[in-house]
């Protein structure tokens, strides 16, 4: 298991769970499958997977809650799992500090593909380790922007000379607008550039990203300008 990418996979339904956990085992993972939020608390604690796949509706702690409480612990990334396309789901777990979503019933070369792609960008850290890996065009130093300080080597950030936590996910949010300040990004390019969506992806992940983000650095630092995206301003 120590050259596998472990996965903690939280589902209350056995046919999803069993089948799931086997078409992620052909793929390589290795997985570990809990019915319910308490016991998936119970396994991440124990365990310290790569990833976590939350189902929403799992019976003892929901899925939202269990995000909530392990990303009170880690920075490990988490991809919330849910039956409806529902917004209310989407942003409570995007807001709970999911990094990405993905709607049942899915495709499971699909789920392999966002499992994926999210520990690429997460640079495959492990156990909740931030990674090291900077986004695209950013060069090393110290970058300021008023009293927002970014050290791009060091992966921190400070805010009036205070350290301000961002999870991988924030932290590359903020590394691609501050490489280039003042420009517009739209959110699909955002989706391409931090997600790494090679493919349309759901925009509210961006929007509620953003929002988690100015809520760490300052809520007139990151600008909307509307029909088009977001832009840092210098």
């Amino acid at each position: 298991m120590a050259d596998q990418t472990h996965v903690l996979f939280v589902e209350d339904d056995d046919v999803i769970r069993e089948a799931t956990q086997l078409a992620l085992e052909r793929d390589g993972f290795a997985v570990t499958a809990m019915p319910d939020g308490l016991s998936g608390l119970e396994a991440f604690r124990a365990n310290r997977p790569d990833i976590a796949l939350l189902d929403v509706m799992v019976p003892g702690l929901d899925g939202v809650s269990l995000c909530r409480r392990i990303r009170d612990e880690s920075t490990v990334p988490v991809i919330m799992l849910s039956a409806r396309a529902d917004s209310i789901d989407v942003v409570l777990g995007l807001e709970a500090g999911a990094d990405d979503y993905v709607t049942k019933p899915f495709d499971g070369a699909v789920l392999v593909a966002r499992i994926r792609a999210v520990l690429r960008r997460f640079g495959h850290a492990g156990g909740g380790e931030k990674s090291d890996e900077g986004a695209d065009g950013v060069s090393g130093g110290v970058l300021t922007f008023g009293e927002l300080e970014i050290d791009t080597e060091g992966m921190e950030v400070r805010r009036a000379g205070q350290p301000v936590a961002l999870t991988p996910t924030e932290m590359r949010l903020l590394l691609e607008f501050s490489s280039a300040p003042g420009t517009v990004l739209s959110r699909d390019k955002l989706l391409e550039r931090v997600w790494d969506y090679g493919w349309g992806g759901d925009t509210r992940v961006v929007d509620v990203h953003v929002q988690r983000l100015r809520t760490k650095i300052g809520q007139d630092r990151i600008e909307t300008v509307r029909g088009f995206g977001y832009k840092l301003k210098a």
